[in-house]
């Protein structure tokens, strides 16, 4: 294992495909991010993998791009209702996310690829399936659907790839992958991609997995370090009234509002869109032409603010964005690391707010003690709350979710830090 990439100055050195190098340098990619320069040259040998990498690392082209090469190396045309190779991921979002990227990176090598994923009428994911596919990207749900209903067929499907494999089994699709697992050959290629590694995730690694590689660049709930992070205590009654101040001024270009609900989100978008800062709702309740709208809205600047809880933030990669805010922080310490993440892509900065109501107190605690620094204060805001600051009031539990869904924070005396103007921030090596 190693946290440092070897220097690679550029793609023509993993000695790539010269299609998809042309096909990189038309995205306007010259050089290999850490994740992609060291897991690239392992899976082109036909390796397993293992990888720990955060959202933003460009993971995605990891292991996309060996995969594409070895296809095209050894090119076999996909049997009626089969694909060469799947990837699972854990959302619609990032679905239709990987499955862009395919089009993108694999434009001059003429592979056929499709998407499969709920919300939607079958009826076109079934068509693509028909002549077989060199890449099916799906949700674990539908995919299984499709496979009880003879629509699709796994048993010709020599390379998977689980993405964000922590998140799928926070969503319980621990089973289903399973399933998945026992309808493939055992004779295959196996990538496995967490940003964090609890105990599930290496059983489930260990049952998978073939002597793999390991490549960690960031090490679990590492800092993105461009990004200015800041915390506001303030009441429960006030902090919506703080968001929509927030939110105003001009500099806040592209924001990402972070909720634990479903209903919350949508009473923020709904308010800020009434005080004058349009914003859109996404989760699991929309519908998937709504949060393809949303999304659409979003990356061509029509919305500046998007109103997201964690799960169904999975697959929005936009590179600009100015802007976190966590309106409710999250009840796992590790989502902070990928809500914050959302910003200072590319090589930009970004600020990340917080605002903590005292029965959440202890979260941020937790959260504190997993990104390994305090979260500096910001109290020059007319909203500011001494007691939720000094508060130690254990955080609710929630109910239903995944694994982690409901994990309490330990009792701890406060950490204090009562620093005051901008939120600080720190530097960061480019993408």
């Amino acid at each position: 294992m190693s946290h440092l990439a070897p220097i690679v100055p550029s793609f023509a050195e993993l000695l790539l495909n010269p299609k998809l190098l042309e096909a990189l340098s038309r995205e306007g990619y010259t050089s290999p991010t850490p994740i992609q320069a060291q897991a690239i040259p392992k899976l082109l040998e036909g390796r397993d993998l293992l990888g720990l990498a955060q959202t933003g690392t460009g993971k995605t082209a990891a292991f996309l791009l060996p995969i594409l090469h070895r296809l095209a190396a050894n090119r076999r045309p996909a049997a009626p209702r089969c694909a060469n190779v799947l990837i699972l991921a854990p959302t619609r979002e990032l679905a239709s996310q990987i499955d862009q990227s395919i089009a993108a990176y694999g434009r001059n090598l003429g592979m056929t690829h499709t998407v499969v994923f709920g919300g939607v009428s079958q009826f076109h994911q079934v068509a693509a399936m028909r002549r077989g596919v060199d890449f099916l990207v799906a949700t674990p749900g539908r995919l299984l659907d499709l496979v009880n209903q003879g629509h699709i067929d796994l048993s010709k499907t020599h390379v998977l790839v689980l993405d964000e494999a922590d998140h799928m089994l926070d969503m319980g699709f621990v089973k289903p992958i399973r399933q998945t697992v026992a309808l493939m050959p055992t004779d295959r290629q196996t990538l496995l991609f967490s940003a964090t590694m609890p105990e599930a995730i290496a059983a489930l690694a260990s049952s998978l997995l073939r002597n793999p590689a390991r490549v960690e660049v960031t090490p679990p709930a590492t800092m993105v370090e461009k990004i200015g992070q800041s915390v506001m205590f303030t009441d429960a009654k006030d902090k919506l009234t703080l968001l929509k101040m927030l939110v105003k001024p001009a500099e806040v270009s592209r924001a990402i509002i972070f909720t634990l609900t479903k209903n919350t989100a949508n009473k923020v978008a709904e308010a800020l869109t009434l005080a004058g800062s349009p914003a859109e709702a996404i989760h699991g309740n929309k519908s998937q032409g709504q949060r393809e709208r949303a999304l659409a809205g979003f990356k061509s600047g029509a919305v500046r603010v998007l109103v997201a809880t964690d799960i169904a933030s999975r697959g929005i990669d936009v590179d600009d964005i100015s802007h976190v805010f966590n309106y409710d922080l999250p009840n796992i310490a590790e989502s902070y690391v990928h809500r914050i993440g959302r910003t200072a892509r590319a090589g930009r900065k970004g600020l990340a707010v917080t605002l903590c109501e005292p029965e959440h107190r202890a979260w941020l605690h937790a959260i504190e003690r997993t990104i390994g620094q305090a979260v500096p204060v910001e109290m020059n805001h007319p909203y500011h709350s001494e007691a939720a600051r000094l508060s130690t009031m254990k955080p609710p539990v929630l109910g239903g979710g995944g694994r982690n869904q409901g994990r309490q924070a330990p009792r701890q005396a406060p950490r204090q830090n009562t620093a005051k103007g901008a939120p600080r921030t720190q530097s960061r090596k480019p993408r």
